[in-house]
């Protein structure tokens, strides 16, 4: 396929409107508390009859110092003691969910996601994996994809071999900007050499997959200053990047507020620093996957999206499609069989539900029929750019053509304006409607119309 990307900025200023990442589809903005345990049990008993494999997802929320850009559900504290009873929390509901799943069931993809999973000592990150291990059936080969976030502030001499020996295969460093008055605004200060000692380490452990997270649109950020920090990424040859848009939602993540508006970049100027982005990692060889991910072209992603087997889940883009996630820890989304399923938010609330021997959930979501075909529709697009109505037909015995009449219709718009290209029933997104690929998707999305567009970032 033609990974190709062109960047039209009067098309994207027209486009550049709120709306859903798509890392599931409905968005979680529409789980419901109805959702209780013994819907999840549900799930749970119906996927174990015919066992697939499982993807474990771990919240570990602790950091040391607070990121003003940062939205996650965290807990900021100097005090390591804090993880203590959260991780004995942690060790509970992961032998409940160990007792419910089969033991057939392997675990092929593992990640560990924060937070700050760093700001664990050897020592628990150590136990932690082990009680894992012991509940659940994991891969033990190096052939799974076992992840983990890396603060490079948060790590020692030894950590990175540490990890590799625990099992993770790849890992994700968090760089952000190196410009040091944009570090300073978003209140992230971390040093060029001690972020590249780690990444080499790494490198020298023999991870398999080394990825590197930048933002863009972050106070201070110009062309000139974010492309400085993108040449010393590029020399430093990760095999992928995260390239995320700053959201600025000061009215929903109050550590926000810490952010002056008029510190921002302008939105033109945001726009140039993505379009110099785009051309700087285009030209040193990297693939725009989408979403703001670029990988190698023989990066496990480039190639599975190329063979059409390319996934998104709540981790971004992923190569298990046939996984069923669980969630574990305070906020983590899981998804297993036909439903969604939210952790509770808060510590007190997941200590109480474990020590009664509860899954701590908040909410989820189960798909009605029309859910999983539109999922199928805007799964296919945002990972693969390109979709067969014969391939949605013969799954859900529908007419494509009818049952997607005006939403076609809407869809010719954009193909007169470029973006997309419907021919032989085959909806092909073309290298200037790759940027725009939500809001292709959202064109398919039945819940937008009762979702407030403030829950959402823009587009671009």
């Amino acid at each position: 396929m033609d990974q190709n990307t062109v960047f039209d900025p009067e098309l994207i200023q027209r486009y550049d409107v709120a709306g859903p990442r798509y890392t599931s589809y409905p968005s979680a903005v529409e789980f419901q508390d109805g959702f209780r345990e013994q819907d999840y049990l549900r799930h749970i008993e119906l996927t174990n009859t015919v066992p697939r494999p499982l993807s474990l997802y771990f919240h570990l929320p602790f950091c040391d110092t607070v990121c003003f850009y940062c939205a996650c559900n965290k807990i900021i504290t100097n005090n390591r003691a804090h993880s203590i009873p959260y991780l004995q929390n942690l060790g509970k509901e992961i032998v409940l969910l160990g007792k419910l799943f089969s033991p057939q069931r392997q675990v092929e993809q593992l990640h560990w996601g924060g937070g700050t999973p760093t700001f664990l000592s050897h020592q628990q990150m150590g136990e932690l994996m082990s009680i894992t291990r012991k509940h659940f059936n994991l891969m033990d080969n190096d052939q799974g994809e076992f992840s983990i976030e890396v603060d490079p502030r948060e790590t020692q001499e030894d950590t990175i071999a540490f990890l590799r020996n625990l099992g993770f295969n790849r890992l994700s460093l968090g760089i952000q900007d190196f410009d040091p008055k944009v570090q300073k605004a978003v209140n992230r200060i971390q040093s060029e050499t001690r972020t590249f000692a780690v990444l080499s380490a790494a490198r020298d452990s023999g991870y398999r997959s080394i990825s590197v997270d930048l933002i863009y649109g972050l106070p201070f950020q110009t062309v000139v200053s974010f492309k400085n920090t993108l040449e010393k990424i590029i020399a430093a040859n990760p095999d992928r990047l995260s390239i995320f848009n700053y959201a600025h939602l000061p009215s929903r993540f109050k550590v926000q507020r810490q952010i002056n508006n008029e510190d921002l970049p302008s939105p033109a100027e945001k726009l140039a620093i993505l379009r110099m982005t785009i051309e700087q990692l285009t030209a040193a060889g990297y693939v725009y996957i989408g979403m703001d991910h670029f990988a190698k072209p023989n990066d496990e992603l480039a190639v599975a999206q190329r063979n059409n087997q390319l996934y998104r889940n709540f981790q971004g883009y992923s190569t298990h499609a046939e996984c069923d996630l669980i969630g574990i820890g305070i906020t983590s989304i899981g998804k297993v069989g036909d439903a969604y399923i939210q952790n509770v938010r808060d510590l007190e609330t997941y200590a109480t539900l474990l020590s009664e021997e509860k899954l701590p959930i908040l909410r989820g979501y189960e798909l009605n029929t029309d859910d999983l075909i539109h999922r199928d529709v805007i799964t296919g697009l945002i990972c693969h750019f390109s979709l067969a109505f014969a391939m949605i037909d013969e799954k859900y015995s529908i007419s494509f053509l009818q049952y997607f009449e005006p939403e076609l219709s809407v869809l010719s718009e954009m193909e007169k304006e470029g973006l997309l290209s419907m021919k032989d029933y085959t909806i092909e997104v073309l290298p200037v409607g790759r940027l725009l690929i939500r809001n292709i998707c959202m064109v398919f999305d039945n819940h937008l119309k009762q979702t407030p567009q403030s829950q959402f970032s823009k587009t671009i």
